[in-house]
């Protein structure tokens, strides 16, 4: 069983999406969740993070999670948003440098590291910053795929 955790700000738009749509591939032997940096638990997710994810057929139920030990110990990857996220949760909690990585950098993408915050924005923000999440993730799975075609 792999175990990933994404991570942004306030786990309203970002990382709640990046769960939606990696839980929506239906892939076995992966578990995800999301949490923030800095989330108010319980909250929901954002009315146009729910709005995208409605559009594109994809089931969601998110309360917001702040990021603690627990969370960071129950992930096998800790994929994040930003480099900034990335760097927050490695100083407070050094057990997991290992398995922290921001989404872009895991799939080895060298430029910009960051997938930009859609909060406050408008329906068109938060459909590119889901687009984009897709196409990481898309990325991301070949990359836990060995070299038989099943997820590890």
């Amino acid at each position: 069983m792999q175990r990933i955790l994404f991570v942004c700000t306030g786990n309203t738009c970002r990382s709640p999406m990046a769960e939606a749509i990696l839980k929506h591939k239906n892939l076995e032997g992966i578990e995800v969740k999301s949490a923030g940096i800095y989330a108010s638990g319980g909250s929901e997710a954002s009315p146009n993070a729910k709005l995208v994810l409605d559009k594109n057929q994809i089931s969601h139920n998110h309360r917001s999670t702040l990021l603690s030990e627990k969370e960071v110990n129950w992930a096998d990857l800790i994929l994040t948003m930003t480099s900034s996220h990335k760097y927050a949760i490695q100083q407070q909690y050094p057990q997991a440098i290992e398995k922290v990585y921001t989404l872009k950098e895991f799939i080895g993408e060298e430029r910009d590291q960051d997938v930009v915050d859609p909060y406050g924005g408008s329906l068109a923000i938060y459909e590119q910053t889901f687009q984009e999440l897709q196409q990481l993730i898309d990325k991301a799975i070949e990359k836990l795929k060995p070299n038989t075609g099943e997820l590890s």
